[in-house]
């Protein structure tokens, strides 16, 4: 029997504060979804050491980038917004340096939410800081009154995505405020909301590799949407057969 992928999780982090200590968290929906597609997930610590990390790299095969908070824009020659919510400075140098690795390997991965923008600007992209103001014509991207709030999507023939939903009306859920302005050089656009904001990205290459800005694994999800999980772990599958033939 051929064993399960082991997928590695970043996390969220808090800092100690007066009254409480610090902690790592992720939200259940992430390693839920990578168990019932049929992987093993594993919570990876904010380690400092680059030789950790790329140990720990070692025995993964591959990784999912979880949604958070928002990068820090100034990390990427940009000034500061006063609508950006920062991600802490730990969780933010431990994502910038696993992504690294993660790209340097061209490990699979999978990014959600500021996951799939941080893949973006780490290979080169860049990222509208507000929609509201960058793109006033287009729709509502976040309700703070609708933690459930949903728009459209169209995808690209031929995509991943397309290989998940297929044809039809689809609505995914919408939780965000920035996105993807110039995509990344090697990735591809390949799902759009109606108004165009970008809201699925893929290499182009034969880097399994690819983001949602839209979350599969939340409450407000479809089973549909964690159909993406399947994709990811069976393209994960199938290059380890691969290996292994080759081998």
């Amino acid at each position: 029997m051929r064993s399960k992928p082991l997928i590695g999780l970043n996390a969220d982090y808090r800092a100690a504060k007066k009254d409480a200590p610090a902690f790592t968290y992720v939200c259940g929906g992430y390693y839920d979804a990578i168990m019932e597609a049929g992987g093993v997930p594993i919570i990876l610590p904010p380690t400092a050491d680059d030789d950790d990390l790329s140990r720990l790299l070692d025995m993964l095969d591959g990784v999912v980038l979880v949604g958070g908070a928002d990068l820090d824009p100034r990390r990427d020659g940009y000034m500061l917004h006063p609508a950006v919510r920062l991600l802490d400075e730990r969780r933010e140098d431990f994502d910038r340096r696993l992504m690294m690795q993660i790209a340097q390997r061209r490990m699979p991965v999978f990014g959600i939410g500021v996951g799939m923008q941080l893949i973006n600007v780490a290979q080169g992209g860049t990222l509208f800081l507000h929609i509201p103001e960058d793109l006033p014509k287009a729709l509502p991207h976040k309700d703070l009154m609708d933690a459930s709030h949903r728009h459209g999507l169209e995808v690209v023939p031929g995509s991943l995505m397309e290989r998940v939903y297929g044809d039809g009306e689809i609505r995914v859920n919408s939780l965000h405020h920035m996105a993807i302005d110039d995509v990344a050089p090697g990735f591809s656009v390949t799902a759009r909301c109606p108004d165009g904001v970008v809201e699925a990205i893929e290499s182009s290459t034969d880097w399994l590799a690819f983001g949602t800005q839209f979350h599969p694994e939340s409450d407000s999800a479809s089973a549909l949407d964690l159909r993406i999980f399947e994709e990811f772990i069976t393209g994960i599958t199938g290059e380890v057969a691969a290996v292994k033939l080759v081998a």
